[in-house]
């Protein structure tokens, strides 16, 4: 099947004790009273829940027999699906389809998988239920976006009491966030199409407008501030993260994810394989390079990622945002304000005012786009009266001359 195993494997097996349990890619590993173990299997395989035990370890059963279980269903699967009547599909229901989406895509190596399954779970899947895929129609996908607009979030607090004054915040879902749950929905048709669980995308998944906001990014004494900040946190992780973020305007995960391997520092470029755009080298600044260099240098024999975290499933820190917040706050910005991707604009804004060309900041900082560059041109016009004042001077001297 080749998948990869970091939760239900041989040592951790070992390590369990009566009544504890181990889960993974829809296997799970019982250690029972007696000190026997037991494999059990739990997978959607064309929409039907299949759950079965498989054996116990004093029978010989093994992890290995578990996994050939599921692949042989989805064989037999597939081969009831090919031997259906043409024009004739299985019906699958939007739940089936999430579960299958998110197994499928963590097989592929799909990329923002957690956010993708928060997404579906607390939103898209309590909306279509079971509703077949192929009667998501656009009147029903118009139907969410205002049920969503009319959702409101709660921030500050765990929840709202009957006199509404549990100290939590309470404001409208945004445009830009329902966008992100109707990006996860087209992907998931989008795939039903590829998986041959559709024969063709149900509706086209249009987005909600939004408004171009004023992009907030910090000045070079903020800057100073923060970083100054940051040296001084109790967390180990803070300070590499902001200046990596500062200098190459690289994304939260891309920046998490950093695997030595992946730093030249003689060629002053970051290799990221799993970027929004698909994979590119980042190019970072000389003081960066050498930066890096330090922590390559102290880095453990076996150290894997810049940013280990032996806790993680991944192997390396996947959340930074309570560090992030108390460094903002104590170099006294506004943490309403100042966020995790706004180092990401800090960067490409300066870019621009620095008067480097939009192709080259686009490739500096992986847009997949050139007008998605454009709405950084925007911010302060310093930048922009200077080249025009510089316009002025060239027609000026050639009068005067």
């Amino acid at each position: 099947m080749g998948l990869k195993f970091s939760t239900l494997t041989r040592t951790n097996v070992r390590k369990l004790t009566s009544g504890q349990k181990l889960h993974e890619h829809g296997i799970t590993f019982e250690r029972l009273a007696n000190g026997d173990g037991r494999y059990t299997v739990n997978v959607m395989v064309d929409g039907q829940r299949i759950h079965r035990v498989i054996g116990k370890e004093s029978e010989g059963v093994t992890r290995e027999q578990a996994e050939n279980f599921i692949e042989q269903a989805r064989t037999d699967a597939r081969q009831q699906r090919l031997s259906l009547p043409k024009g004739r599909k299985l019906a699958l229901g939007f739940r089936e389809a999430a579960d299958n989406y998110l197994e499928k895509l963590e097989h592929e190596g799909g990329k923002d998988i957690p956010s993708k399954r928060q997404r579906l779970s607390q939103h898209l899947i309590p909306f279509f239920g079971s509703m077949p895929l192929e009667k998501i129609t656009s009147s029903e996908i118009e139907r969410y976006k205002k049920k969503r607009l009319q959702d409101t979030s709660l921030h500050g607090g765990d929840k709202i009491g009957k006199n509404g004054q549990a100290g939590a915040r309470v404001t409208p879902v945004t445009p830009g966030t329902v966008n992100r749950e109707l990006a996860v929905l087209s992907h998931l048709l989008n795939k039903a199409v590829e998986w041959k669980w559709l024969d063709l995308k149900s509706a086209q998944v249009k987005r909600l407008k939004v408004e171009n906001s004023r992009i907030t990014y910090l000045t070079t004494e903020q800057i100073s501030r923060l970083i100054d900040s940051a040296k001084d946190d109790q967390n180990r992780d803070i300070y590499p993260f902001i200046v990596i973020g500062l200098e190459t305007s690289m994304r939260k995960m891309e920046i998490l994810s950093i695997r030595l391997e992946n730093i030249d520092i003689n060629r002053q470029v970051i290799f990221i394989p799993k970027a929004k755009a698909g994979a590119r080298e980042q190019p970072i600044t000389k003081h960066l390079a050498d930066f890096l260099k330090a922590y390559l240098d102290a880095a453990e024999p076996e150290q894997v990622w810049l940013f280990p975290s032996p806790s993680s499933k991944t192997g390396h820190t996947i959340s930074i945002e309570k560090p992030f917040r108390r460094v903002v706050a104590e170099a006294g910005l506004d943490v309403k304000q100042v966020l995790r991707h706004t180092l990401r604009h800090t960067a490409i804004t300066h870019l621009v005012q620095a008067g480097v060309d939009l192709p080259t900041v686009q490739r500096i900082s992986g847009h997949k786009t050139l007008q998605m560059v454009v709405r950084y041109s925007h911010q302060n016009g310093e930048h922009i009266r200077d080249a025009m004042e510089k316009l002025e001077q060239r027609y000026r001297t050639t009068e005067n001359s």
